[in-house]
């Protein structure tokens, strides 16, 4: 059995009856045990002095917002009432006094079920007053005692941060092409081999930005590679002719400004064919994949890349043969990136409206707009933080605010994983020590809390946090009150 106490000192708090003198509260004692809740009153009524043919009918109840519980009654009744009521056998659940011949406590007890409802009440006294031959003469309720056996609750504050607006929303669409040209030959043949189809993925590309009018084409950078076979020299021309033959037809077939294609090329894509041999793919395709490492890292041909692909070639082969049929026609390609603008988005139902449709083009600050317009922990609030941590997964501040929400809603799992890229700010660490204590880690948590004296949030956590840890002694607050 949990008991919980609380007295007050005799005349501290009284029930006033309506005659001279009081009734005093001297104590109030409140026991949860099992399915049923206690209660019992210590009542100093001798100073209670009522006319003859005046009552007082007193009925403890039960109550909070919603619900009701009401207790058997006692009376306090003058002489004519009380041999009244002795006459006519007063009701068995009404316990009778008689005023002026109390001389010792009355103690009311009462155990009732409990229910779920009565862990947070109030325990109130309704006095009703009556005179001879007539009805109720007049009816309170006077509050005696706060009951909150609820168990306290960690309920941090979530210190979400603002990010930084963008003065321009730049973005970019990368993707790669595998243009087939004649041997040793720059022009571009719309019509040649897969031609169509890789020309026809850059248009589409290309298109998909020009045209959304929420979009503006700022720069288009194509990055052409050819393969390592064949002199060095003459790979240098058709990389860089390739390259720029490329550049120039798409552009006629859109006439862009001057200055927006720009172009670069490699002569030879010894990175990719590196990457190609170190995979786990090349470990069942090459019989001596570890010499050929050997060769393409060796400092020896740091200058000489045909003196390269001549070792590879002479030294392996049967490996070199499949690599230059398999491999080799792949390190020919053309990389592009489609540079371009957004507009700004401030209007938190378009924002709203882009988010669901195209995330792409809102930044963090108009993600976080979008957060801040709906009720807090609504889906839609919930969604605009989990969308801004996956448009932006390697942001600090997109990953720590989708921790804060995913800590507010108690998906822990969630939070830990955005914590792990939120960063070392004194949020994040409030973050972290805000999971810890919703893991039930509590000492850690509140030496996370001691460790940023300097923030409110963390001052608060810790006290609740404390407040958790060393529980309520006493979930009795009697009220001090006076009937008249």
């Amino acid at each position: 059995m949990k008991k919980f106490l609380a007295i007050l000192a005799l005349g501290l708090s009284t029930l006033s009856a309506a005659a001279d003198g009081n009734i005093a509260v001297k104590s109030v004692d409140v026991s949860k045990k099992d399915s049923r809740l206690d209660v019992h009153m210590s009542l100093d009524a001798s100073d209670v002095r009522l006319s003859s043919n005046r009552e007082m009918v007193y009925t403890p109840m039960l109550v909070n917002d919603t619900d009701t519980l009401r207790m058997p009654s006692f009376t306090i009744a003058g002489r004519n009432r009380w041999y009244a009521h002795v006459r006519n056998e007063m009701q068995p659940d009404r316990s009778l006094y008689r005023s002026g011949k109390i001389t010792s406590p009355i103690e009311y007890s009462y155990a009732v079920p409990m229910e779920e409802w009565m862990k947070k009440s109030h325990l109130i006294v309704e006095t009703q007053e009556n005179g001879c031959c007539k009805g109720p003469k007049s009816e309170l309720e006077v509050p005696v005692a706060e009951i909150d056996f609820v168990p306290p609750t960690f309920s941090p504050a979530y210190a979400y941060v603002t990010p930084k607006a963008e003065a321009v929303k730049m973005r970019s669409i990368s993707a790669r092409a595998y243009i087939d040209f004649p041997v040793n030959r720059t022009e571009i043949y719309p019509d040649y081999r897969r031609n169509p189809e890789e020309l026809r993925k850059i248009q589409a590309t290309i298109d998909s930005v020009k045209n959304d009018p929420n979009l503006t084409i700022t720069g288009i950078n194509i990055h052409g590679y050819a393969s390592p076979e064949g002199p060095y020299n003459n790979n240098v021309r058709l990389a860089k002719g390739r390259t720029e033959e490329l550049a120039k037809y798409v552009n006629s077939l859109y006439h862009f400004p001057k200055g927006t294609f720009t172009t670069q090329s490699t002569p030879e894509d010894w990175a990719g064919l590196k990457e190609y041999v170190e995979s786990d793919m090349a470990s069942t395709t090459l019989t001596n994949r570890e010499g050929i490492l050997d060769i393409i890292n060796s400092p020896k041909y740091a200058n000489n890349p045909d003196g390269r692909n001549e070792a590879i070639r002479f030294t392996y082969p049967a490996d070199y043969k499949f690599l230059l049929e398999n491999i080799y026609p792949g390190l020919r390609h053309s990389d592009y990136d489609v540079i371009f603008s957004i507009r700004d988005y401030t209007d938190p139902k378009e924002i709203i409206e882009t988010m669901r449709t195209a995330p792409q083009n809102l930044s963090l600050q108009e993600l976080f707009v979008a957060a801040n317009s709906v009720e807090k922990g609504s889906d839609t609030y919930n969604e605009a933080f989990e969308i801004a941590a996956k448009m932006y997964p390697d942001d600090p501040t997109a990953n720590l605010n989708a921790a804060f929400c995913a800590l507010q809603r108690d998906d822990l799992p969630r939070a830990e994983y955005y914590l792990k890229k939120a960063g070392d700010s004194e949020e994040a660490q409030y973050a972290r020590g805000i999971l810890l204590a919703k893991l039930g880690k509590r000492e850690d948590a509140r030496n996370i809390f001691k460790s940023l004296p300097l923030m409110p949030q963390a001052r608060q956590a810790e006290g609740e946090l404390n407040t958790v840890i060393e529980g309520v002694d006493n979930p009795i607050k009697v009220v001090t009150t006076t009937l008249p």
